[in-house]
């Protein structure tokens, strides 16, 4: 990629007078790109630093920042942010995203919108005053969620039945479950009818809209993830049982574990982990891209 290259601000901007529904409204004029398209600008911001091609790819995967990004609602932070941080790490995706690894831009990019997101997060809880551990990554983006499942809805510590179980999914200490719970409690859910400006006007119920997609939209995605699936299933038969599992926990789950972790269970390493890591990850791409180019010989 051409050093230097800079995506530019094409994004239509958010606060001020503008609403965030009036801002949903806009990304959603932006076209989706068909694979084929989304290639070849790929191509072009890559091999030529083309800031308009950069700027189409941006654009077309605003709405998926923003559905991202309101599955981060209940962390107290205008959702406005979220969607600015989430955008930003977007840029980042399209920067580094290599088209002829044979992933779509999407695959690639959530990892990086989710990751700028997190780290806002982490950073504006300043009551929390998290560490930098995985594990407490893990149990901060983790707890509401259990607490949910298990209906644990106390207003104070929790139950010692609840504790036990979270503790123990999450891999972490009742201890640290309790500290985070009561650290959370102090930041506070939001009420939907607090009113998210000084001057009074708008609430968070506002900001809940309907971001759902058109049917045939819905059809074709679901198609196309089949087809990723069946493909990256397909390519993972070329690895070996252990580059399939430390690849799997370090890249294909949404709590990925640390190399520390991996290399107490293979005995190794951590550099020797990574290594492991990398060469099955090249592995995978020559398989998909292979697997790709054959089904594209196949009669319809």
């Amino acid at each position: 990629m051409a050093s230097g290259s800079n995506v530019p601000a094409t994004i239509p901007a958010l606060g001020g007078e503008q609403s965030l529904n009036r801002y949903l409204a806009e990304i959603k004029k932006f076209p989706i790109l068909a694979p084929e398209q989304e290639y070849m600008l790929a191509k072009r911001f890559q091999e030529h630093g083309d800031p308009e091609a950069a700027a189409q790819l941006v654009t077309s995967h605003l709405r998926l920042v923003a559905k991202i990004a309101m599955g981060y609602r209940g962390y107290g932070l205008p959702v406005s942010e979220l969607i600015s941080e989430g955008n930003i790490g977007l840029m980042q995706g399209v920067k580094k995203f290599e088209p002829d690894r044979g992933f779509r831009l999407a695959t690639y990019a959530m990892w990086w919108i989710r990751a700028s997101i997190q780290e806002f997060i982490l950073r504006s809880w300043s009551l929390v005053k998290m560490g930098t551990t995985a594990a407490q990554k893990k149990l901060f983006f983790n707890l509401r969620r259990m607490k949910a499942k298990l209906d644990a809805f106390e207003d104070g510590d929790l139950s010692p039945e609840h504790l036990a179980k979270i503790a123990k999914d999450l891999g972490v200490t009742e201890d640290e479950v309790t500290s985070m719970n009561r650290r959370m409690a102090m930041g506070g859910d939001t009420s939907l009818n607090v009113p998210m400006r000084e001057d009074g006007e708008g609430q968070w119920q506002d900001w809940l809209v309907d971001d759902g997609k058109l049917q045939d939209e819905v059809v074709a995605e679901a198609q196309e993830t089949d087809v990723r699936h069946g493909m990256l299933v397909e390519a993972m038969d070329e690895l070996n049982d252990r580059e399939k599992h430390i690849l799997t926990e370090r890249r294909l789950t949404d709590d990925p574990k640390t190399l520390e972790e991996l290399s107490q269970v293979y005995n190794v390493s951590r550099e020797r982990v990574r290594q492991i890591e990398v060469r099955a990850f090249e592995k995978l791409q020559r398989a998909m891209m292979r697997i790709a180019g054959d089904r594209r010989l196949l009669p319809a």
